[in-house]
């Protein structure tokens, strides 16, 4: 199968770009409905973060250090720097006797204006607490840690990253069909479309183990504190806020995104193949309305799939679309 046409962008009547991808809602039996080819292998880059995150806490790791429903929040964001981000993972880092510099993850400007400006006006430089993934890596310093392994947590050999990888293959049902590096600098495994789904199906129906209790802490965690999850003005955040508690959301990079829905046993992967972020978060959306989890009229919708373009004078310049058969 190919890649279906998800996306449309429509200005003065005509269609003038398209976004295709793969998309795949799973639940425990399997797929439940797809668009494009559920078999397309993928990085899931930062939407996979809850599962990069399970031997944190099925370790017991999780546990020993401590954390909270907001730590684990962390440990699946890709936070916006801000503040309420920042202090909190100095504040994990500290009680675990750590520092920014036992971070591997690298510095970049945040993206959170006032962190932004702030930096910016006093000529200070940004540290690797402002990486947007400096939770989910404080999250590995805490498992490795608890192993009491070597400092080097991303290296492909390291007990942390083996760990990870059983939990990726084990909640994919799949060998992972290789793996990068991501731009944090940790291992990233690829999988298909439908394996993705199929994780976040299990995170949606959880079993009763020890490996169900840590699904759903952390889906629980992401769900209590969706301003950690992304940040302010943000789409993870704002559609999880939209549809209060009932669905966990998560973007990666290159235009992926995932869904879990507790109350219908669903797990969604959406996978853009131009890599645009308009492209995956109006599809993640489509769907969300589809599943009768979002009403079309809601200021959400409009602002990520239905509500006009508009240019730097305010005038409707054009619009997004779903694709005729996207989503039936």
């Amino acid at each position: 199968m190919t890649a279906a046409r998800l996306i449309e962008l429509w200005r003065g009547g005509t269609r003038e770009s398209a976004h295709l991808g793969h998309v795949v809602i799973s639940d425990a039996n399997g797929i439940v409905e797809a668009w494009g080819d559920p078999g397309a292998v993928i990085y899931p880059r930062s939407s996979c973060k809850m599962i990069q995150a399970l031997p944190l806490v099925e370790s017991g790791a999780a546990e020993a250090a401590g954390l909270g429903s907001e730590q684990l929040a962390l440990a699946c964001a890709s936070h916006d720097g801000a503040r309420i981000h920042t202090d909190r993972v100095v504040a994990w880092l500290s009680a675990l006797g750590l520092e920014e510099d036992d971070l591997r993850c690298g510095a970049h400007m945040p993206n959170d204006p006032a962190e932004r400006k702030r930096l910016t006006c006093t000529d200070e430089s940004p540290c690797q607490i402002h990486n947007n993934c400096s939770g989910k890596h404080a999250g590995f310093l805490t498992l490795k840690r608890h192993m009491k392994a070597g400092p080097e947590y991303v290296e492909i050999d390291h007990p942390v990253q083996r760990a990870v990888r059983r939990a990726f293959e084990e909640m994919t049902k799949e060998t992972a069909a290789g793996w990068g590096i991501d731009g944090c600098s940790a291992p990233n495994f690829a999988c298909t479309v439908e394996g993705l789904s199929c994780a976040m199906a299990g995170f949606a129906q959880p079993g009763t183990g020890v490996r169900g209790q840590a699904q759903r802490r952390l889906v629980e965690a992401m769900l209590t504190h969706p301003e950690l999850v992304a940040g302010e003005g943000r789409a993870c955040t704002e559609l999880m806020r939209a549809m209060k508690g009932r669905v966990a959301v998560k973007t990666g990079a290159e235009a992926v995104f995932v869904g879990i829905v507790p109350e219908r046993g669903l797990g969604i992967a959406v996978k853009i193949l131009d890599g645009g972020t308009r492209g995956s978060e109006a599809a993640i959306t489509a769907i969300m309305v589809h599943l009768g989890l979002l009403e079309e009229g809601h200021p959400v919708v409009q602002k990520y799939l239905t509500g006009p373009l508009r240019n730097w004078r305010g005038f409707s310049t054009g619009e997004l679309r779903c694709a005729e058969g996207f989503p039936s």
